[in-house]
C-alpha cells in the first residue's frame, strides 16, 4: 500500500438487523439508490441478455430484480441473500410491483451458491464485493453458475485515496443521513480500489472480464453475452 492510499477496513458480511435494513428504506436514501439502481440495470440490459434466467447475488431488498422484471418480461430472476430481513422486504416489494411470479428468492451464501454450474444466462452482483470475506471465491462462484456464453456484471463502491477521501465521503454521501450515512461511510472504507479489483479478477482466473470505473463512486467488471 502506497503512502497516499487509504487503508481498507473490512465490513461485516451480512446485514445485521432490522434497523439497518430499514435504514436502506429511508426516503432520502431511496431517492439516491433509485438512480444508482437504474444505472446498474441500464448496464445489465446492454450485455445482450433479453430472455432467460438471471441470478442477482446479494440481492438485498431485490431492487435490481424488480427493475429487471419490469423492463424485461422474458426474464426469470433469482435473488439470493444471507439476510432474512432483506429477503422478507424483497418478497413484499416484488408482490407490490406485481412481479413476484418471476422473481425467486433464496437464502444462501455467495461463496457457495446452491445452483448447478452453467445454469444462468446472466449473473449480477451489486454492492456486495466489499462485504465478501473471500472476494475471489465470490467472483469464481459467479462465473461457475453462469453459462460459458453468459453475461457477468459486478459493481461496487470505490475506495478513494488519502488526499480525496474526506471529500469523496462528503460528496457521494450527501444523499444519506443518520444510520444510512454511517453504513455508507463504513462501506467506502471496506471497498476496493480499481487496482485492487484488477488484482482480484486476475487471481480469480475468470476469462473475459473487463475491469473499469463505473461512474465517479463505483468500480466493477462486466462480460457481455457471447
Amino acid at each position: 500500500m502506497g503512502i497516499l492510499d487509504w487503508p481498507r477496513v473490512p465490513e461485516p458480511e451480512v446485514m445485521s438487523d432490522e434497523e439497518e435494513t430499514e435504514a436502506y428504506a429511508s426516503a432520502t436514501a431511496l431517492r439516491h439508490l433509485e438512480t444508482l439502481d437504474e444505472e446498474f440495470v441500464d448496464i445489465a440490459m446492454a450485455l445482450g441478455v433479453e430472455a432467460g434466467v438471471v441470478l442477482d447475488v446479494g440481492t438485498g431488498p431485490a431492487q435490481i430484480p424488480i427493475k429487471l422484471a419490469l423492463r424485461a418480461p422474458s426474464l426469470i430472476i433469482h435473488g439470493i441473500d444471507m439476510s432474512r430481513a432483506m429477503l422478507r422486504k424483497a418478497a413484499i416489494d416484488a408482490g407490490r410491483w406485481g412481479v413476484d411470479m418471476r422473481i425467486l428468492l433464496n437464502y444462501g451464501d455467495a461463496k457457495n451458491l446452491p445452483y448447478d454450474s452453467g445454469l444462468f444466462d446472466m449473473v449480477l452482483c451489486n454492492s456486495v464485493l466489499h462485504h465478501a470475506t473471500e472476494p475471489i471465491l465470490l467472483i469464481r462462484e459467479m462465473a461457475r453458475v453462469c453459462k460459458a456464453s453468459g453475461a457477468l456484471l459486478l459493481r461496487d463502491l470505490r475506495r478513494p485515496g488519502r488526499l480525496t477521501y474526506r471529500y469523496h465521503l462528503w460528496k457521494h454521501g450527501a444523499s444519506y443521513e443518520g444510520r444510512m450515512r454511517e453504513l455508507f461511510d463504513a462501506s467506502v472504507r471496506s471497498a476496493y480500489t480499481l487496482e485492487e479489483l484488477r488484482r482480484l479478477v486476475a487471481e480469480s482466473a475468470v476469462p473475459g472480464l473487463e475491469v473499469l470505473r463505473m461512474g465517479p463512486a463505483h468500480i466493477g467488471f462486466r462480460r457481455p453475452r457471447s
